[in-house]
């Protein structure tokens, strides 16, 4: 029996494509892709929608952690970015490269994507997918069930494997073709068609553009941006302040040899984490961004403790006034906003 290679990010699109070419008769095994610019994280994850949908689809997955790769395309991509920080041509070329490989590790003979003509409008041009497969050395291999009828037939094609009357011409960035699709095969708790990669969100791009200005994008860097808010003392220092107690813990477990950890000693509130040069005076600073982002920004005076990351015996206390509003926003790191469209709402909080 044929085999193909389904790229299954968990979204829609993917899990239609596979059935379409499950209809044919054809095996199907998934590929999922997880890196950390994945928007979803935890009990939703990128990861644990792929696994869903593979099972409910009935298909074996294989999922590959691919966010070191990810990272040194952000830094350096050869097509550049999109409107925000996202390499997405780049990112595609890794990928079907990626594929390419385990295609002959699991015995596939061609690779097949959800991707829809004209629904991105970097990535999935009708010049752009040429190019990207030209460049990721698959020309020919990638089959798009949803929109096949406005691309030129693939290998498996014009071999007979894939019946190409039977395939899709679906175009554009309408849902309507999809969503009826979706009712025909009885798909059900898909997710909601929104961007999945945090690099096309204007606020975790600007975070991802200071970090390739200030420093290098390791993979503790990478995950840092994702938690609480950002603030820069200098061109060698910055601050996160945790927004809740989810992003404390999470601060805890990313601070490294080197940072500064702070938080109030007589009340609840932000874990802050400084890395970067660490001076006396801007752990004074620190420590006055960790009253203001508490229930003591009124109060004349706060108590907050601050150590060494990992070595909280060493802890001492400060005592010191809550930054002023208008200092904090001065120090933020916020991309300033375009008025949006009503109802849609960006990846991740503004400050």
């Amino acid at each position: 029996m044929p085999k193909a290679l389904a790229l299954l990010s968990g979204g829609l699109d993917s899990r239609l494509a596979i059935r379409v070419i499950r209809e044919q008769g054809i095996e199907v095994i998934a590929l999922n892709f997880l890196t950390a610019f994945c928007r979803c994280t935890t009990s939703k994850s990128c990861k644990l929608e792929a696994l869903a949908a593979a099972e409910a689809l009935g298909v074996p997955i294989k999922v590959v952690n691919s966010t070191e790769s990810m990272v040194e395309i952000v830094k350096r991509p050869k097509h550049g970015y999109g409107k925000n920080m996202n390499p997405c041509i780049d990112c595609r070329i890794n990928l079907f490269r990626e594929a390419k490989r385990y295609m002959a590790e699991l015995g596939a003979s061609f690779i097949i994507t959800g991707e829809v003509l004209g629904q991105r409008p970097m990535s999935q041009r009708m010049d752009a997918m040429r190019l990207i497969d030209k460049e990721a050395g698959v020309t020919g291999l990638v089959l798009r069930p949803l929109c096949a009828k406005h691309m030129e037939p693939t290998i498996p094609e014009k071999d007979g494997i894939v019946d190409r009357e039977k395939l899709l011409a679906i175009r554009g960035r309408s849902r309507k073709p999809q969503m009826q699709l979706a009712d025909l095969f009885k798909l059900k708790d898909y997710p909601c068609p929104a961007g999945g990669c945090l690099l096309t969100d204007p606020q975790f791009g600007f975070r991802m553009k200071d970090l390739l200005a200030h420093g290098d994008a390791t993979l503790n860097e990478v995950h840092l941006l994702k938690i609480g808010r950002h603030l820069r003392l200098d061109p060698k220092t910055k601050v996160v302040v945790g927004r809740d107690e989810a992003d404390n813990e999470k601060l805890e477990t990313f601070a490294k040899e080197g940072d500064v950890l702070l938080m109030l000693r007589d009340i609840p509130g932000p874990l802050t984490l400084i890395r970067g040069e660490v001076t006396d005076e801007k752990v004074t600073l620190a420590a006055r961004l960790t009253a203001r982002y508490s229930k003591a920004q009124s109060a004349p005076s706060a108590a907050v403790l601050c150590w060494p990351a990992g070595n909280k015996a060493a802890q001492r206390s400060l005592d010191v006034a809550p930054l002023e509003p208008a200092q904090a926003d001065a120090l933020l790191l916020v991309k300033p906003e375009k008025p949006r469209k009503r109802g849609r709402r960006p990846l991740l909080q503004a400050e």
